[in-house]
């Protein structure tokens, strides 16, 4: 986080792996002793009664999580400067460099920082355009009390600590590189005198080497990170920078066009928005747009931490909801965009937390149901947690099947077989083996039911949520396409769709809406932040038109929703108003969102506080009103994508254009539209599969070959 300060700067630091805690197993020894009771009170219709004993012996152990931590803090002070004019601080999305120039002094000073994810370090570098003129000191230290900093080199400094007794060990390193000038270092900071230029490059290591395993040397890793770049020039490390981030963030590009706002200090232009609208900026879509797919390369790349709920940018040693995984929704969320906005690569962090939690959740579901597979609750943290926490809405046991779609969806996206031999099907056959032996009867119906559980996030601990039969339903169905297309288990998948057939069915309540849970007592206009039952119309897609009746009861339960409160709310009534092809309420739900729910660097709010997945939502939703893809008539070993192209484009936007969409089957779609309409369309097939394009009751059947591009105008006509 680079403030921006003249003369006091702070950068603030981390790294994903700090987190309090050690390796621990939260499960209660006991609980699956009280699940055959607990069962019983909620069939007698006594809650409270069930309530009071979940919270007394079905809870983990502690009952809440750790938090993520901030690493530490860069505090720079300039030396001289004085009548400071001319500021400006911007954040470049196309390149992923914060800058900072101004002009003091006669010199036109200029501070360019980038954390580098090939190099695995954070550059800084302060320049002025006057040779000898930049003189600072520089301190590093940690809010952590168990820390100290000291120089263990002329050109370095090392500040080194432990977040608590018997938990994660921590150590950065700052290397000081001048043009000019003179440097000393020692452990009260650096000091930087009369330099033409000077680079700071930082990097950082924890102990950690797996939830079960915290026995790493951080000195060792951040000195091998630096001998790594010996003689490496500032040059070299912003090409190869450029080069990793511009690989990924250059698949996609989008215009909406621009008016003079875009002009405008950022601060400026979403205060005109929460004024005037958003219609005036359309530019300001599009970089709330980018900005979420810059977030998600920023937060989630191979080798490290899932993007958690402040992606990895938190300075709070208590920071809201311990910023940790949760999986009702939030972590889900922020991968939303990875697969439809060429971001696949992105996903490799969640994939690894899904192993692990394979894992834990194998003992949670032995120890709590007495079931075979994995489960996960609502949370998890570093240490792979599984048990539900808190109080008892985390007693919902269906984040492990929710979790299992993201690694279908990748499956559907890039056609990957390996992946789905030899990472999603085995999750995906555990998830389902859990159910298997979870699901009971309910007395009254004969239907398969899930209990005890909770419809997030609205109580009470209830039988049956339509959201959890949902979700394994979801799990199952695709637990058995899997199974077909990998010639496998073939007993076993023929058990799953048997038992698919007696879930609880999605119910139409006798307001005409889509019900919430397994009894019809929804309060019509329940304006409630989560929209749990609607799952199925997305991010699921078992609710379609091809079922007008559920269809229009799930768009009455939206309607009934309301405006969006949080900003991850807001973004997940953007995407479900898309699916149901409404512009003009999804527009709105959007600007929202932009105008209520983001703080002046677009960082989206919960509450008062900074929560990533509402930027993650807002992109997802964007690419949802610009193009839908879903599987029509799915075969044992084949499907074809029905594309949607511009299903739902807000009026607002007229003319534009994007680039770089992904389509299921390995599919990428560039479109451009003038006047509201269709002009052209470009797919690029990457796998070879057939697919249907949709637009505006136009249709349009199309064999595709690997590698091929296919061009069409706005009438879905072969154009050269």
């Amino acid at each position: 986080m680079v403030f921006g300060g003249v003369p006091e700067e702070r950068i603030q630091f981390n790294e994903d792996t700090l987190w309090k805690g050690q390796p621990h197993c939260y499960d209660r020894p006991d609980a699956g002793k009280f699940l055959g009771e607990l069962r019983q009170l909620l069939r007698e219709g006594q809650v409270e009664d069930a309530e009071r004993l979940a919270r007394a012996h079905f809870l983990s152990d502690p009952i809440r999580q750790k938090a993520y931590q901030p690493f530490g803090d860069l505090r720079l002070h300039f030396i001289g400067l004085g009548n400071v004019t001319d500021y400006h601080r911007e954040l470049d999305l196309d390149s992923a460099v914060a800058r900072v120039t101004y002009h003091a002094n006669d010199v036109t000073f200029q501070h360019e920082a980038f954390a580098s994810y090939p190099d695995q370090v954070i550059v800084l570098r302060i320049t002025g355009n006057q040779p000898g003129h930049v003189s600072l000191t520089l301190k590093m230290d940690s809010p952590h009390k168990i820390s100290q900093t000291k120089a263990i080199a002329p050109d370095t400094l090392a500040l080194t600590g432990q977040v608590e007794e018997g938990g994660v060990r921590f150590e950065s390193r700052l290397r000081v590189l001048n043009t000019g000038g003179r440097v000393t270092t020692d452990d009260q900071g650096i000091t930087v005198e009369k330099a033409d230029a000077v680079t700071f490059l930082l990097t950082a290591a924890t102990s950690f080497k797996s939830f079960q395993d915290i026995s790493a040397d951080p000195a060792q890793r951040c000195a091998a990170v630096l001998d790594a770049l010996n003689r490496r020039s500032f040059d070299a490390l912003r090409a190869a920078h450029f080069a990793d981030y511009r690989r990924l963030f250059e698949r996609v590009s989008f215009n909406l066009g621009s008016t003079a706002r875009a002009a405008l200090p950022l601060d400026q232009r979403l205060q005109k928005a929460e004024d005037l609208g958003l219609a005036g900026d359309p530019a300001l879509a599009t970089l709330c747009f980018q900005f979420g797919r810059y977030l998600l390369i920023a937060s989630s790349r191979s080798g490290g931490q899932a993007a958690n709920l402040q992606g990895i940018w938190n300075d709070l040693l208590t920071p809201p909801w311990e910023s940790k995984w949760t999986t009702n929704i939030n972590l889900e969320m922020n991968y939303w965009p990875a697969e439809v906005t060429n971001l696949t690569e992105c996903n490799g962090p969640l994939f690894d937390l899904i192993d692990d939690l394979v894992v834990t959740g194998h003992h949670t579901a032995r120890t709590y149901y007495g079931c075979s597979g994995w489960v996960l609750h609502h949370n998890t943290d570093l240490w792979r947690a599984t048990a539900p926490i808190n109080n008892i809405e985390g007693i919902w046991p269906t984040g492990g099947a929710w979790l299992c779609d993201h690694l279908w969806q990748h499956y559907l996206f890039t056609g990957d077989k390996e992946f789905l031999a030899h990472r999603a099907y085995p999750a995906m056959k555990g998830a389902s083996e859990f159910f298997l032996d979870f699901l009971t009867k309910d007395p009254k119906t004969g239907w398969l039911v899930s209990t005890p559980s909770y419809s997030p996030e609205q109580g009470p601990l209830t039988i049956g949520p339509t959201l959890d039969h949902q979700l394994i339903r979801a799990l199952m169905e695709h637990t058995v396409q899997a199974a077909g297309l990998l010639d496998i288990d073939h007993d076993f998948a023929a058990k799953l769709s048997e038992v698919c057939r007696q879930i609880a069915p999605n119910q139409i309540g006798r307001y005409d809406q889509l019900q919430e849970w397994l009894q019809d007592i929804d309060r019509p206009n329940n304006n409630h932040r989560h929209m749990s039952p609607l799952w199925a119309l997305y991010p699921g897609s078992d609710i379609t038109p091809a079922d007008p009746l559920l269809f229009a009861a799930a768009k009455k339960l939206l309607t009934w929703r309301g405006d969006g409160s949080t900003g991850w709310s807001y973004a997940w009534r953007i995407t479900l108003w898309a699916r149901v092809y409404d512009s003009d309420e999804a527009f709105r739900q959007l600007s929202g969102l932009i105008s209520h729910q983001m703080l002046p660097n677009l960082f989206d709010q919960c509450g008062k506080w900074f929560q990533i997945d509402g930027n993650f939502g807002a992109t997802a939703g964007i690419a949802e009103l610009l193009l839908q893809s879903q599987l029509v008539a799915p075969g044992r070993r084949e499907w074809t994508p029905e594309i949607d192209l511009l299903p739902a484009l807000p009026k607002d936007w007229p003319t534009g254009s994007v680039t770089g969409l992904c389509a299921r089957t390995g599919i990428e779609v560039d479109m451009a539209w003038a006047d509201g309409t269709l002009t052209r369309v470009v797919l690029r097939s990457k796998l070879g599969t057939p697919c249907r394009l949709k637009y505006f009751g136009r249709t349009l059947d199309l064999e595709t070959e690997a590698g091929r591009e296919y061009r069409f105008d706005g009438c879905l006509q072969p154009t050269p």
